[in-house]
């Protein structure tokens, strides 16, 4: 039944074209901003999900900056002590030949001097923002290996080897043999650290990115499914404002009936 106070078919088109436009909207927000649920309305429980998991992240990635600090350290002191190693090894070896008779004492002690001052100047140099795990005075170094939520970040005590001055008393080849046995075992405990470290850098990176790839899941948007979904939107708006137009023109031929 046409009415002249109540254009029923217009109503019933705006309302569609209302909520066309109300889903366009929402197709071109998640289009712009590559997340379909990017706020708490648009899915509380996803959206609580995933910033729960942000935060996991953002801890893993202080973290993350943790373990590379302490593998600097540690890769510090492990590069100087082996190093000092292979010069410790040729110092011995000078010792063997000054007991070579015939040999120029002077001139292997002057080299071996050098040679010693050379090792502490390695341990003295050998520091990552400010610790140094070799040089007088050196202590175990609490570094960062790993993350537990709940618990919180766990350290592990990486302990530290007194280079510096090890070989100022040793004057044969056997003393400088004991010192290289103590050096090689204080770098192999630097090693395991230094493996240990780099394995929990590589965990933590992957958890990371596995982290990073479920909060996708829950609020990413489907780029895809979103563009064909535009398009589809866009001609129902333009089919929406046709509907409108002609239930708005149908209403004013009745209307005309009365003004003529």
């Amino acid at each position: 039944m046409a009415s002249i106070l109540t254009n029923a078919s217009a109503m019933t088109a705006l309302q569609t074209l209302n909520s066309t436009n109300k889903n366009l909207a929402t197709t071109q927000d998640r289009i712009a901003t590559g997340q379909r649920v990017a706020q708490a309305s648009d899915n509380a429980a996803y959206w609580s999900i995933a910033t729960g998991m942000r935060t996991q992240n953002s801890a893993l990635s202080a973290v993350k900056d943790g373990l590379g600090l302490g593998a600097s350290i540690v890769d510090t002191a492990y590069t100087a002590l082996n190093d000092a190693i292979k010069i410790a090894q040729d110092i011995q070896a000078k010792y063997v030949a000054r007991e070579t008779p015939g040999t120029d004492t002077a001139v292997i002690d002057a080299d071996i001097a050098q040679s010693k001052a050379q090792i502490d100047e390695m341990a003295k140099g050998a520091t990552f923002q400010g610790v140094n795990l070799l040089a007088t005075g050196a202590t175990a170094q609490n570094v960062v290996t790993g993350y537990t939520a709940g618990t919180g970040v766990t350290t592990m005590a990486v302990s530290a080897y007194v280079l510096e001055g090890t070989l100022t008393a040793a004057t044969t080849s056997v003393a400088v043999g004991t010192a290289i046995d103590a050096m090689k075992a204080a770098a192999a405990s630097l090693g395991s650290a230094k493996t240990r470290i780099n394995t929990q850098q590589s965990f933590t990176g992957n958890l990371m990115d596995a982290i990073d790839r479920g909060v996708g899941q829950l609020v990413d948007a489907d780029m895809n499914a979103e563009s064909a979904r535009l398009s589809a939107l866009q001609v129902q708006q333009q089919l929406g404002i046709q509907a409108l137009s002609i239930a708005n023109s149908s209403n004013q031929s009745i209307l005309s009936l009365f003004r003529g």
